[in-house]
């Protein structure tokens, strides 16, 4: 194996990032011992003690775990990791993988946006519903400048999924739009049909003050999914995420 440095700066940090590139890549499967300890410190050229804290944060993220014999295992991170990891990689120049990031979080987007419209309707009170009708109409007022809808849209989706009463939603929500997960890096030009659709916007509004829960549900999953066609997908490579 041929010997790879890296910067003296944050050394567990970026010992980590590229343990889990390895990872996710497949160059470390599943199932298979991590590289030993002193094996990894010899081929990056740094101490042990860095080594020890990028295993760590590798545990913590649910990449491996200690087994019985005391051996460091890789796991199945499809099983295992959580949305941190995805919060990780909105923000790597270079992702290790083969898939779209970006798609995957706007269809979750769609999802979990269509059912907290869902619950909404059928949670929110009634001063609630009215805001989020007169949030809607004052929609209209933002005209076809896409940086003032995203805003706009951003505090009128703030109403539905807080009417929801799903604190998870909530917390899933402030992740999706505070640019730690992907759908807060996707650039407005790329959702302008759905920013466009006042109309929608309206009818969704509409139906959650009168308390359609299906109708809600439907109109609010298809005016999310409007944005998830304009994000390109990347081909599978052998490999990769598949």
């Amino acid at each position: 194996m041929s010997e790879q440095r890296i910067r003296r700066e944050a050394v567990s940090d970026q010992l980590f990032t590229l343990l889990r590139d390895r990872i996710l890549s497949g160059t470390l499967g599943a199932g298979t011992p991590l590289t030993a300890e002193r094996e990894l410190a010899a081929e990056f050229g740094v101490n042990r003690h860095a080594v020890r804290e990028a295993v760590k944060r590798l545990q913590q993220a649910r990449l491996v775990e200690v087994s019985h014999g005391g051996r460091t295992m890789v796991l199945d991170w499809r099983r295992t990791a959580g949305l941190d990891l995805a919060m990780q990689l909105a923000h790597t120049e270079h992702p290790p993988a083969s898939y779209d990031l970006r798609r995957d979080v706007l269809e979750m987007r769609a999802s979990i946006g269509a059912d907290a419209a869902r619950l909404c309707a059928a949670r929110c009170s009634r001063e609630a519903a009215a805001e989020i009708v007169a949030a809607a109409t004052a929609y209209t007022d933002c005209g076809p400048d896409l940086t003032d809808l995203g805003a706009a849209d951003v505090a009128w989706w703030r109403l539905i999924v807080e009417g929801s009463g799903n604190i998870a939603y909530l917390l899933a929500f402030n992740s999706l739009v505070g640019g730690g997960l992907a759908a807060g890096e996707v650039p407005a030009e790329l959702r302008a049909t759905e920013l466009l659709d006042v109309a929608g916007h309206m009818r969704l509004a509409a139906l959650i003050a009168s308390r359609d829960e299906r109708g809600a549900e439907a109109a609010a999953h298809a005016l999310l999914a409007r944005s998830v066609p304009a994000v390109h997908v990347i081909p599978e490579r052998e490999g990769g995420l598949a």
